[in-house]
């Protein structure tokens, strides 16, 4: 039996991937008091049962005894049940901002600030997530690249590093992105913007690509940051980073950064072992 502990932040996303594991066949239970689970899953993991993929969503909210779910599921595990722990990690501000638009306390801090409730939360689960084995970052995923991780892990069983790597490309006129982790100026390549039949359209065209991609230094440019990237992921996962962002700029954001960008994207999502996303900031269609 497959047994997947889904945990983490109030607000990161437990509930709906609890929904995306019950669509892919989980057997889905949420909330359960933390004095259950132990019975639980000796009753859901009966020889030749109909059941064999289980999905226990715990949080804070379970009980005042949330301390204890590490140390239990270090037993099952000894027990001989094969237990999965994923974690879902989000941003304060984001967490912050879910909470304000749907109009919820937080369960850690019903009658105070959530700021506060959510420092107290990662204070309780620290523990939990130092024994996750996969950790997935919220913070700047769609719905729909949330499902391609949890497809990624669990029905195609990839091996999964726990590291979500976003490529972001932007314009330095509108200011550098103050989340990216690496930031690489490709304002040095020729740039489109004068070019007439170039001018009007983006590195999401394949005229511009094309121009772009065939200067020599692009290319050479190109392959200094995978080589670079190919050093960096590894320590990085080593070190138990969740979340790495690597902006691409140039002068609008338009041009040469969005084609950068693009190629840096499929070339590391080739590699595989990690989760990927692409972003342009800057990019307004039609212009």
């Amino acid at each position: 039996m497959r047994f997947v502990v889904v945990t983490g932040m109030s607000g990161g996303g437990k509930t709906t991937v609890l929904k995306m594991l019950e669509d892919i066949g989980f057997y889905c239970v949420d909330n359960l008091p933390v004095s259950l689970i132990e019975k639980f899953v000796e009753l859901i993991a009966t020889p030749n049962g109909e059941i064999n993929k289980v999905a226990l969503g715990v949080d804070v909210r379970t009980s005042k005894g949330f301390s204890q779910v590490p140390s239990i599921l270090e037993g099952l595990k000894k027990s001989g049940y094969s237990v999965e722990i994923l974690f879902l990690e989000c941003g304060d501000q984001v967490l912050l901002k879910r909470y304000k638009e749907s109009r919820r306390v937080h369960p850690l801090c019903p009658g105070g600030r959530v700021a506060e409730g959510i420092d107290k939360e990662r204070e309780v689960l620290h523990e939990i997530k130092t024994e996750a084995d996969y950790v997935i970052d919220t913070t700047n995923l769609l719905t729909r690249e949330l499902k391609e991780e949890i497809g990624n892990i669990f029905v195609q069983n990839k091996e999964y590093n726990s590291l979500m790597i976003s490529v972001m490309s932007f314009g330095f006129k509108n200011g550098i992105p103050a989340d990216a982790d690496l930031v690489f100026d490709v304002r040095f390549l020729p740039n489109p913007f004068y070019i007439d039949e170039l001018k009007h359209k983006t590195g999401l065209d394949k005229e511009v690509q094309d121009y772009v991609m065939g200067f020599e230094e692009a290319e050479t440019f190109l392959q200094k940051i995978v080589d670079l990237m190919q050093f960096l992921i590894p320590n990085y996962i080593k070190e138990g980073k969740n979340q790495l962002i690597v902006g691409i700029g140039c002068t609008g954001g338009k041009h040469r950064s969005v084609t950068l960008a693009g190629e840096l994207y499929k070339r590391l999502k080739d590699q595989g072992g990690y989760g990927m996303k692409l972003y342009h900031r800057d990019v307004i269609t039609g212009l």
